[in-house]
C-alpha cells in the first residue's frame, strides 16, 4: 500500500472511529459504569472484533455472509439482539456512585467488558458491509494482499483506541462527578436506551442487492 494511499485510508478510518455508533455508545457505557481504567478494557474488544471482521473478509467468508441472504440474517439478528440484551442490563445496572463501585460494586470483569465489546463489532454485518464496499478501494490487487490488510486492521484499531479512549474518559468524568443515584439511574437508561435504539437501527438494515 502506498503512503498516499494509506493517507487517504488513515483519515477515512478517523470519521469512521468518531461517528457515532453502537461501539460509542457501548465506549461511553463502560465508562459511565465503571470509569475510566477498568471501562477502557470494552475497547480492547471492540478492537478485537474490527480484526474478526477484517479477518473474515480477507478470507472471503465476509462476502460469502454479505451474500447469503441466511447467513447475511444470522448474523444481523444475532447482532440486534446482542445490542438489546445489553440494553436492558444497563436500563437495570444498579445506580452506584464511583466511589462506591471502587469499594467492590464493579460488577463487570476486565474480561467480560472484552467479551461485550468483541461481540459488538463481530456480530454487525454492517462492519462486514463496510469492509467489503470501501477497503477494496485503498488496495493494490496487483500486490500482496495479507500485509495490506494488516496495515488495515492496524490503522483502524489505532484510530479507535484514540477516539474510544475519549468517548470513555468523558462518560468517566461525568460519572466521577455525579453524587446522585438517581442521576446515575437516569443515565444508565439513556445508555440503556442508546443500545436498544442502535439494535432496532441494525434490525433495519438490509443486505446488498
Amino acid at each position: 500500500m502506498d503512503f498516499s494511499v494509506w493517507l487517504a485510508f488513515f483519515a477515512a478510518s478517523w470519521a469512521i472511529s468518531l461517528s457515532p455508533g453502537a461501539g460509542a455508545v457501548a465506549a461511553m457505557s463502560a465508562g459511565l459504569s465503571h470509569g475510566f481504567r477498568r471501562g477502557y478494557f470494552m475497547t480492547f474488544g471492540l478492537i478485537l472484533g474490527i480484526l474478526t471482521q477484517v479477518v473474515l473478509v480477507s478470507a472471503g467468508l465476509g462476502a460469502l455472509i454479505a451474500a447469503s441472504s441466511l447467513g447475511f440474517a444470522l448474523v444481523k439478528w444475532a447482532g440486534v439482539a446482542y445490542l438489546i440484551y445489553l440494553g436492558v442490563q444497563q436500563w437495570r445496572a444498579p445506580a452506584k456512585p464511583l466511589a462506591a463501585a471502587d469499594d467492590g460494586a464493579i460488577q463487570a470483569t476486565r474480561r467480560q467488558l472484552v467479551l461485550r465489546g468483541w461481540g459488538i463489532n463481530a456480530v454487525n454485518p454492517k462492519g462486514t458491509v463496510f469492509l467489503l464496499a470501501v477497503v477494496p478501494q485503498f488496495l493494490d490487487l496487483h500486490a500482496a494482499l495479507a500485509p495490506q490488510y494488516l496495515v488495515i486492521g492496524a490503522t483502524l484499531a489505532f484510530t479507535d483506541l484514540v477516539v474510544m479512549a475519549g468517548y470513555t474518559a468523558l462518560a468517566a468524568r461525568v460519572l466521577a462527578a455525579l453524587k446522585s443515584e438517581s442521576h446515575i439511574k437516569m443515565l444508565n437508561r439513556v445508555f440503556g436506551s442508546l443500545f436498544v435504539a442502535a439494535g432496532a437501527l441494525l434490525a433495519t438494515f438490509k443486505r446488498a442487492a
